[in-house]
């Protein structure tokens, strides 16, 4: 793909600052969501909060080198509900929770600097053997399929109760349909911001209907919630500045003193081994945006780096936001979409969360963006991610019975949706069919020593 913007390149501070928000407004939903899941007291600020600083490590980690963002994990909500769990099962303190949160992220963060560890002396060769084209490719496309369903369902979802699917249906296509148009056929600034573009087309949309349905008093034209603005009292500097309930304050030193080795293996138990398995990802990720941007990433910066800022910048996001991080694909589809990879951009993103998380109205006003226009957006984003998974394994030869097979188990399992739980702790769809792909081509691999031999 030919590139407007390289990784070094540095646009004008004005197309950097819409770059960057458009990079928030991609990956916002999907990060705002996991606190919001869990619960126990976590934050939507303080997750923002914590996705600008631990890209900020990433991106330090890696000499700026890689345009990537990480935000909230999904992949770790089982494990975070298990620290909760875990606390209250072994009638530890109530603060214990946010303590084990930070302890579980610090020891899935160990996993990645161990495996950064192990590449740095031993390379990466036994990593493309053990996972191959034929597996990455649709591996990264179950990512974006496996997200399918929350896209259409978010396209089709009121944020208010009584909203008709219909004008929400409206809403999220008039936003992709804007997207698209913008992406396609703008010549200027308007290809680079099209994400900007088509929530706002989709938001005044939105509410247009919504002031309609509120002078005619049709609860059903009314899909957009403005509550989390018209509940803010701006009468005091606390209702416009405040610093979002950081993991390690809500802990407190009696969450600290509450927690015991057993605890501990509990949230061992739930947060190892899931941390295995978002590095498959997190390979699988890198590897679809190398092939985006023209620039392989494990080689420039290197897997060592990516590793070691992706772990690190996990302890810290959790230790301020609560949720461990992983690479977003929304932010890699963003750079797809747009052609602009530089990482000036995730700089800017970074920030921005950081002082948005500050600012409640800023906060408030992004809360109310509604769940139809999101999922218009969505509709692009995870599909760039599942076309990108397509192209990188367009060269594999299927007509060999071993790369047919290997590709329809993941494919399979992964629309599928397998899910398998041991416990507390849960292997998800893109982790399941990755393994089971894994698997299939170890077990097949004689075909290719036979065909060795033959020559």
């Amino acid at each position: 793909m030919e590139l407007i913007y390289g990784i070094k390149d540095k646009p004008s501070f004005g197309k950097t600052f819409l770059f960057a928000i458009q990079q928030l407004l991609a990956i916002m939903a999907a990060t705002i969501a996991v606190p919001a899941i869990v619960g126990n007291g976590l934050s939507a600020s303080a997750a923002l909060f914590g996705a600008g600083v631990g890209t900020i490590v990433y991106l330090l980690f890696t000499k700026s080198s890689s345009p990537v963002f990480l935000g909230s994990s999904f992949a770790f909500i089982g494990s975070m509900f298990s620290a909760f769990g875990g606390a209250a099962t072994l009638g530890l303190a109530e603060q214990a929770g946010y303590w084990g949160l930070i302890i579980g992220a610090l020891m899935a963060g160990l996993v990645y600097v161990i495996i950064a560890v192990i590449v740095k002396f031993c390379g990466v060769n036994w990593i493309e053997k053990l996972m191959p084209p034929v597996i990455i490719g649709p591996t990264v496309s179950i990512i974006g399929l496996s997200l399918s369903g929350n896209a259409v369902g978010d396209l089709m979802k009121s944020s208010v109760e009584g909203g008709s699917v219909y004008i929400c249906l409206i809403c999220g296509l008039v936003t992709l349909a804007v997207t698209m148009l913008c992406s396609t056929y703008s010549k200027k600034i308007g290809r680079l911001i099209p994400f900007i573009l088509g929530i706002l087309a989709g938001y005044v949309l939105a509410s247009i209907f919504a002031i309609i349905g509120y002078a005619a008093d049709c609860p059903s034209l009314i899909v957009i919630n403005y509550s989390a603005l018209t509940s803010l009292k701006f009468n005091s500097l606390g209702a416009y500045l405040s610093l979002p309930k950081f993991t390690f304050l809500l802990g407190g030193t009696a969450g600290l003193k509450a927690i015991t080795g057993k605890y501990i293996l509990t949230i061992f138990t739930a947060y190892v081994p899931v941390a295995f398995v978002v590095f498959a990802e997190h390979l699988a990720d890198h590897k679809n945006l190398s092939s985006i941007i023209g620039t392989n990433l494990l080689e420039e910066p290197g897997l060592t780096r990516t590793l070691l800022g992706d772990g690190v910048g996990t302890i810290v996001s959790t230790a301020f936001g609560g949720c461990p991080n992983t690479t977003y694909g929304e932010s890699i589809g963003c750079v797809a979409i747009t052609r602009n990879a530089s990482t000036i951009t995730i700089w800017c993103c970074s920030i921005i969360c950081i002082l948005f998380s500050l600012i409640n109205p800023l906060v408030s006003f992004l809360e109310t963006i509604p769940s139809c226009v999101m999922g218009g957006v969505c509709i692009a984003l995870y599909g760039f991610i599942a076309v990108s998974g397509f192209k990188m394994f367009q060269k594999v030869d299927l007509n060999k019975n071993k790369n047919l097979f290997v590709a329809s188990v993941i494919f399979i399992t992964g629309v599928g949706g397998m899910v398998i739980n041991f416990g507390a702790v849960e292997i998800r769809t893109v982790a399941c069919a990755l393994i089971l792909g894994i698997l299939t081509n170890l077990m097949l691999s004689k075909e290719k020593d036979e065909e060795s031999e033959q020559a």
